[in-house]
């Protein structure tokens, strides 16, 4: 069970301020997004950093447990926080979220999706992305920054 799993048993579903990690998975001029099984929106790949875990380690194993792919070099893309980042979950739990997010173009592996989280990992074009109703919150502005930072580097 992880750091937030065990806090959530001293103070209910009330807010927590959570760092997160986060990668987008760039190849060909595409990013690899997966639905969310809780929500159904698209979302990057990442979650909880545990206690004591480096963000980068928790980037790289997020996306290795969620896409079956392994992460090789990252590019560091921003950190978001605020009220853009506050976020309820479809099962109450409320979290103020720090996000540290990450791009990678090197990766190995065969995509493979984790049942337990994720029900679609999709290729989506960056300049074709899902309406904006149609991706997590708290995924909504590090996706444009990604697909923006790809889409101006080839102008």
């Amino acid at each position: 069970m992880g750091y937030i799993m065990e806090l959530r048993k001293f103070v209910g579903r009330q807010r927590l301020q959570m760092t997160g990690a986060g990668v987008f998975p760039v190849r060909d001029g595409q990013v690899l997004l997966q639905r969310r099984k809780d929500n159904g929106l698209w979302a990057d790949h990442g979650g909880a950093v545990e206690l004591s875990e480096k963000v980068e380690d928790a980037a790289r194993r997020e996306m290795l447990e969620e896409t079956g792919l392994i992460p090789g070099k990252m590019t560091f893309l921003g950190v978001y926080s605020g009220t853009e980042m506050d976020y309820t979950y479809p099962n109450g739990d409320q979290v103020a979220i720090i996000g540290i997010y990450y791009t990678c173009e090197d990766f190995s592996g065969t995509v493979k999706l984790q049942a337990e989280e994720v029900t679609e990992l999709k290729w989506f074009p960056l300049d074709g992305l899902p309406a904006a109703d149609e991706i997590s919150p708290v995924s909504r502005q590090p996706l444009y920054d990604a697909a923006e930072k790809y889409l101006n580097l080839k102008k």
